[in-house]
């Protein structure tokens, strides 16, 4: 069986702002300095609704599940829809929005800078090549022939609510899983292949 295996790897705006953010609630319910997460904003208090940790998980399995069905979703969301996450995750009002907005600023300065996307992609460049050809071959040794292109979304840190659901030819990863994790990186993106 000829190797017919297209995979892309793209960091995603939307679900690393989201991350983001989970990041900054994490860090807001924590008071134990050594577990604080990337972003760490110590005189932020932010305004987030009280049902927070429902909302998200809804909201991130929709964004998700519309980033699986075409990449192209993903700008447009981040861009074009921002709105949307901050009614889904935070009390409403003036001074929340101006939070808001800086917020989205503050990570949108970040994901341009060479420090944010750039660096996100590049860390997991060449564990990206060695996953192709890890994958490719267990497709071969399974039988299986992917019938369109594998994509997977890379996302700065662990997602902390749930497991991350599984999709059709699309899957979400950590850095952290082209590293500590890759051992089983390999099977997990094989199971999305059907």
């Amino acid at each position: 069986m000829k190797n017919s295996l297209t995979m892309r790897t793209e960091a995603s705006y939307s679900l690393n702002f989201l991350i983001y953010i989970q990041n900054i609630y994490f860090n807001h319910c924590l008071n134990r300095e050594e577990e604080y997460k990337f972003p760490y904003f110590p005189q932020q208090t932010i305004a987030f609704k009280e049902e927070f940790e429902l909302n998200y998980r809804k909201l991130w399995h929709q964004v998700a599940k519309r980033i699986a069905k075409h990449h192209i979703n993903d700008p447009k969301i981040f861009y074009k829809e921002k709105d949307i996450i901050f009614q889904e995750l935070f009390i409403t009002s003036d001074e929340s929005l101006k939070k808001y907005e800086d917020l989205y600023h503050t990570f949108k300065v970040w994901w341009d800078s060479f420090a944010g996307r750039f660096s996100i992609e590049r860390s997991t460049d060449e564990r990206g090549q060695k996953l192709y050809w890890e994958l490719a071959k267990l497709l071969e040794q399974n039988g299986k022939e992917p019938e369109k292109e594998l994509n997977i979304s890379i996302i700065y840190d662990e997602y902390l609510f749930s497991e991350i659901q599984k999709y059709s030819y699309f899957n979400i990863v950590p850095i952290n899983d082209f590293y500590v994790n890759y051992r089983e990186l390999p099977k997990k993106l094989l199971e999305s292949v059907d």
